[in-house]
């Protein structure tokens, strides 16, 4: 329950275990922390030789100490952890914070020590954040709460903050104060074997005093528990994440400092999409993107007005809002009029308005008050380059002054010049109005914001329901493994995915040549013929393809001559006959299929498919269960969307056919769990529906009490 957090993040009382004389030490820094930050509740020092820590009794022991303390932070070597946390236990304490570190992150014995420490509070009830982390704090002044060991306390705001690594803590807490981030409630969970992002992410929903949730993750525990939560959480906050291990090595590097093993980044751009959140690529865009979350409202739309006294600035900004998909409206008559009167007449009238170089703070003041109070505009973006004579800081006060007139549209500044930027960041921080050097991430700060307005309203609609032959899709993965194969045939896996009602090209297995022929005619000519070889995965790399032949000539000799080129490129290859195939209807080919990775469960993939789908990788996954709104999504995500709609005076495709092929697909992979993965390349989609032309399963062995809906 998030009421279990309270001891951590909202203690009456707090023991320091470990605690030192010694400056230098993190238990002497997280001692003075809450001394000097002014916590509401008593300190207690824990250090058997020791009288006095920071002018504060110190106590031999926990069970010492003259109350139960609701938290205590724990400093010692990681030897003595497990023998602190249980006298901890047995002195009725009710949250732990474990510093110390040499646990899981480090392997070896450190795994079992931090299973007897997991066990302990699991067992007890008690909750534990850590080990190996950096603390907690929470700013708000009833508790003036610091138990961490950074040497600075961020500026009171309404962001809280989870972060999985220590030193990325650290700098966020450094900087927090210079970019105007204020900082509710900080977390670094460390291991994460007990409190867990998901529990923050459960805790902060309701907590009235965050408006804003980042966070900084190496892995996911629970990523369908951390979707779920996200998903309803992002309806009423926002939450902006960097999640590192992006690349090969970066993975590699977070799966060692964490002892987690790192998600793939496809599965985690599914996931962090359908739920809502955003992501930021580095932690600078963390900033950028925290500095506009934490004061300023989403817009009603992506319509822009720039504001600036240098056309080249101001077209730097309105290159760099398009590239982010914001718009620049024209402005009304009524604004161009009322600019005119205020405005020498050399300015640029236009959006974005060119004030020229002379703009001082009143024309910034009159300009920017006259552009949000146009119908046609719902956010804003101030930019300043310093001239001569006119100073930053006093702009941006012009700026910060007509801001709360607006409250209802996001403005955000872009200062730069160095000279006055601290001044002027100070000014605009007070309304909570950010502050970027640079126009590109201003803009990007701004999309992120329209985008998250965008997608708290959604809805998230259930797939309907629909026929599906359960059990003969079943039978066929059994017989598949009966047989010792972990891969269909081609035949089989089209029988598959037809037992969901997904359409394919009608196709059977023929021994001979003269079969083929006749089979063609009973399916309808033209048809296609394929070599099944379970070995064979690209079949025409081997020549094992032959398309569009028009009579039983024409099938006899194509069977002959493409058994002849598999023998020759594939000797050691198992031929297990030919699949004579009704030639799909032509239209643009796509791909759609399904994959797993660890923890997610399955992912719904598409993309344009086709012999170049290795090339191109223009594909996007979603996270199954897919809800409506999800396939839809996947069909738009792709680099190459506008294909659906048709190309050069071709019929665009039916997307209604195609999404539901995909949920149908998400219902397919969720009941059978024993598919290792699926491949449909090429669909054949056209503007009447689409047909499955090929089809490529991969099985793994069906784990007892499996099943993932």
């Amino acid at each position: 329950m998030p009421g279990s957090l309270d001891p951590i993040l909202r203690p009456r009382s707090v023991a320091v275990i470990g605690a030192s004389r010694n400056y230098r030490t993190i238990g002497s820094q997280i001692v003075a922390n809450l001394v000097q930050g002014g916590f509401t509740g008593p300190v207690y020092p824990v250090n058997p030789s020791a009288r006095a820590i920071h002018a504060l009794p110190a106590w031999r022991s926990v069970g010492a100490v003259p109350e139960p303390p609701d938290l205590a932070v724990i400093v010692v070597p990681k030897e003595a952890v497990q023998a602190v946390a249980e006298e901890c236990v047995a002195a009725g304490v009710r949250g732990l914070v474990v510093i110390s570190a040499g646990f899981r992150e480090v392997g070896g014995d450190g795994v079992e020590r931090e299973r007897r420490l997991t066990e302990l509070v699991r067992t007890s009830g008690v909750r534990m954040v850590g080990p190996n982390c950096l603390g907690v704090l929470n700013s708000d002044p009833a508790y003036a709460f610091n138990a961490t060991f950074a040497r600075v306390m961020p500026p009171p705001g309404r962001a809280a903050f989870v972060s999985q690594s220590g030193a990325m803590g650290l700098t966020v807490l450094d900087y927090a104060r210079s970019y105007g981030i204020g900082i509710a409630q900080f977390v670094s969970v460390g291991n994460k074997p007990d409190v867990s992002g998901n529990d923050l992410l459960e805790y902060w929903e309701h907590d009235g005093a965050v408006d804003v949730i980042l966070m900084y993750v190496e892995s996911f525990g629970n990523p369908r528990k951390f979707l779920e939560l996200a998903s309803r959480i992002v309806r009423r906050k926002p939450i902006v994440l960097v999640k590192s291990g992006r690349s090969r090595a970066g993975a590699r590097a977070a799966s060692s400092h964490t002892g987690a093993l790192a998600a793939s980044d496809a599965a985690v751009d599914a996931l962090l999409t359908q739920a809502g959140v955003i992501r930021a690529d580095s932690v600078e865009e963390l900033f950028d993107y925290a500095m506009a979350f934490t004061g300023q409202p989403a817009p009603r739309s992506r319509r822009t007005a720039v504001v600036s006294n240098s056309g080249g600035a101001g077209i730097l900004a309105a290159d760099a809002l398009d590239a982010e998909g914001l718009a620049l409206p024209e402005l009304s008559p009524a604004t161009v009029a009322r600019l005119r009167g205020l405005l020498p007449p050399e300015a640029s009238f236009r959006n974005p308005l060119d004030m020229i170089a002379s703009a001082g703070p009143e024309a910034y003041a009159a300009g920017l008050d006259a552009m949000l109070a146009d119908p046609n505009v719902d956010a804003a973006l101030a930019m300043f380059v310093p001239p001569l004579g006119v100073r930053q800081e006093d702009v941006a006060k012009a700026i910060a002054e007509v801001v709360p007139a607006h409250r209802g549209k996001p403005v955000l500044a872009v200062l730069m010049g160095n000279e006055g930027l601290p001044e002027g960041r100070q000014s605009l921080n007070e309304v909570q109005v950010p502050a970027y050097i640079f126009p590109e991430s201003a803009a990007r700060a701004l999309a992120a914001l329209a985008w998250w307005g965008e997608r708290r309203g959604r809805s998230r609609t259930p797939a309907p329901g629909f026929a599906a032959d359960r059990d003969r899709a079943e039978a066929i993965l059994a017989a598949a493994r009966a047989a010792g194969r972990d891969r269909l045939d081609e035949a089989a896996a089209l029988e598959l995915i037809q037992a969901y009602g997904i359409p394919v090209a009608a196709g059977r297995i023929a021994r001979t040549a003269e079969e083929a022929a006749a089979l063609a005619g009973e399916l309808g000519l033209p048809v296609a013929l394929k070599v099944v070889a379970p070995s064979i995965s690209h079949k025409t790399d081997v020549g094992g393809v032959r398309l569009g032949l028009a009579d039983g000539a024409a099938v006899r000799r194509a069977h002959g001559e493409m058994l002849a080129a598999v023998a020759a490129a594939a000797p050691d290859a198992r031929v297990d006959g030919v699949l004579v195939q009704r030639m799909a209807p032509k239209g643009l080919e796509v791909i759609a299929g399904v994959s797993r990775e660890p923890g997610f469960g399955p992912l719904v993939m598409f993309g344009l498919g086709g012999v170049f789908v290795e090339v191109l990788r223009d594909v996007a996954f979603r996270v199954a269960p897919l809800a409506v709104e999800d396939a839809e999504d996947l069909l738009r995500a792709i680099r190459g969307a506008r294909a659906l709609d048709g190309v050069r005076g071709g019929a665009a495709v039916d997307r209604a056919a195609l999404a539901d092929l995909l949920l149908r697909l998400s219902r397919l992979a969720l009941d059978l769990p024993e598919i290792a993965s699926l491949d449909l390349n090429p669909v054949m989609a056209g503007p009447d529906g689409v047909v499955v032309a090929d089809a490529r399963v991969v099985v793994r062995e069906r784990e007892p009490g499996s099943g993932e809906r």
